[in-house]
């Protein structure tokens, strides 16, 4: 049951990150691709948290659907802080030229 739980945990980041990148080619825009996955974090962690719920039949298991809502939030993060990266070198390259 342990090994469901990790490989579940690990198949709804990637599947939030390919939404991002897909968002990021739709609209070329890095911080839409953060906000995305900002609200892919609530998603999947509510998603996460009622299967678990539902699965092992014990209120502290919503506490894993909070875990997975954790570790997209810190990729939402890191995410929000490349786009600003990306968009101060831009700018920083375009006053130079």
């Amino acid at each position: 049951m342990d090994s469901f739980f990790i490989i579940l945990m690990v198949l709804f980041i990637i599947t939030a990150n390919i939404f991002a990148f897909i968002a990021y080619r739709k609209k070329n825009n890095l911080y839409f691709s953060a906000f995305i996955l900002l609200l892919l974090a609530v998603f999947f962690g509510t998603l996460g948290g009622t299967l678990a719920i539902i699965v092992i039949r014990d209120p502290f298991a919503l506490f894993y659907g909070m875990q997975i809502g954790y570790f997209l939030l810190i990729n939402s993060v890191i995410v929000f802080m490349i786009a600003i990266l990306a968009t101060v070198i831009k700018k920083y390259n375009s006053s130079n030229m």
